[in-house]
């Protein structure tokens, strides 16, 4: 059995055992339970009655959270409009040079590659090396798109990826415990509205079996919301 430290057990004791709290009452929680000296992140866990292994119930995409997750991501724009991805903030913006420094030199200094679709068939070439790191751009995700400014710009605004594991449980960063909480309020709000409106139609009776918010290192909290059954 995994043991605890003692500001973790000291949290727990500020929790009901067994209650399933709103958004409004988790948050102030979650910033007294947090048990780290650094800004922690805020995270929600699903775990949903969806088998991954069916196409239609691969529940995977995108959101852009009201007030962002407070991670900074660092993005590689694949295109050869170069000028537009770097006035949108791309950190590292190339075409087919960008992807030979890539597979010669080993280099990932980045989180997320965007790409316009003219240049999906050289990135194709490399999905055997991109794909495992989960770096793939796709339309799904918002990370291929013709307007390469605005990808770009939604996800440094705070635009996020999420998808579902094969045990059918989902995790997102929704943001930190310096936020404010109506801040955090909204932003656990959007997810679960959105992760609702995912419910694949062959999903019959329960769709999230639960659903728990946490800091990093904190214990979980158990919410409700309106897409719980």
């Amino acid at each position: 059995m995994k043991k605890h430290g003692k500001k973790y057990n000291e949290a727990t004791k500020l929790l009901e055992a067994n209650k399933i709290y709103t958004i409004e009452e988790a948050v102030p929680l979650l910033k007294k339970t947090s048990c780290t000296k650094f800004d922690s992140s805020v995270d929600i866990s699903f775990s949903l009655n969806v088998n991954p292994t069916h196409a239609d119930q691969l529940i995977r995409g995108t959101i852009a959270l009201p007030h962002g997750n407070g991670k900074t991501k660092k993005v590689l724009a694949v295109t050869t409009k170069t000028e537009e991805a770097k006035a949108a903030g791309a950190d590292y913006v190339g075409g087919k040079e960008i992807l030979e420094k890539i597979k010669n030199e080993n280099w990932f200094d980045f989180d997320v590659i965007v790409a316009t679709p003219d240049m999906m068939g050289e990135l194709g070439k490399m999905g055997r090396l991109l794909g495992p790191k989960g770096l793939m751009p796709n339309p799904k995700t918002g990370t291929v798109s013709p307007n390469i400014a605005q990808a770009v710009t939604e996800i440094k605004a705070g635009k996020i990826s999420y998808r579902v594991d094969k045990d059918g449980n989902l995790h997102l960063s929704i943001g930190r415990v310096s936020f404010e909480d109506s801040f955090l309020v909204d932003n656990l709000k959007a997810v679960t509205d959105h992760i609702q409106k995912q419910r694949p139609s062959t999903v019959k009776g329960t769709y999230c079996k639960g659903c728990t918010v946490h800091t990093t290192m904190g214990p979980g909290l158990a919410i409700t919301y309106d897409g719980r059954n």
